[in-house]
């Protein structure tokens, strides 16, 4: 009896959170992306819709032999370790784990980071396909 409520715990605390778009977007503002880099809350969340579908565990390997993680897609050879991507540079020092649970205030770190060195959401191509230059209605709340 112990081992199911044990394996209930693991399979509820494993699956994903997915946010609605107007409860991401709280969350995003009070971790102050609205109008961080003069970066639109629309903007953050279209970049974020299109990477994963405010899905916090989507996962997505790539032909290159690193991963994208969580809400954002950070990748594993630029911004977080997965201990398995060769030449990985972790440049939010963080574990790429940690961008699936449902914490969001050390992705959002991340993104922020990532934005600053894009100076924007350059660095995520969806956004540059999808988002650029768009006008957003669907996007606010």
């Amino acid at each position: 009896m112990k081992r199911l409520i044990l394996l209930c715990v693991l399979l509820v605390a494993s699956q994903a959170k997915v946010f609605k778009k107007c409860e991401l977007s709280r969350v995003l503002k009070q971790n102050g992306l609205a109008g961080y880099l003069g970066i639109t809350l629309p903007n953050w969340l279209c970049m974020a819709h299109r990477e994963s579908g405010y899905n916090t565990q989507t996962v997505r390997r790539l032909s290159d032999g690193s991963t994208n993680y969580g809400i954002f897609q950070i990748n594993s050879r630029f911004w977080c370790d997965d201990g398995k991507t060769s030449g990985a540079r972790n440049g939010c020092k963080i574990s790429c784990s940690k961008l699936l649970d449902d914490d969001l205030t050390d992705d959002i770190a991340c993104a922020k980071k990532i934005a600053r060195e894009f100076r924007g959401l350059s660095g995520w191509l969806s956004w540059t396909i999808y988002c650029e230059g768009r006008r957003l209605f669907q996007y606010e709340c």
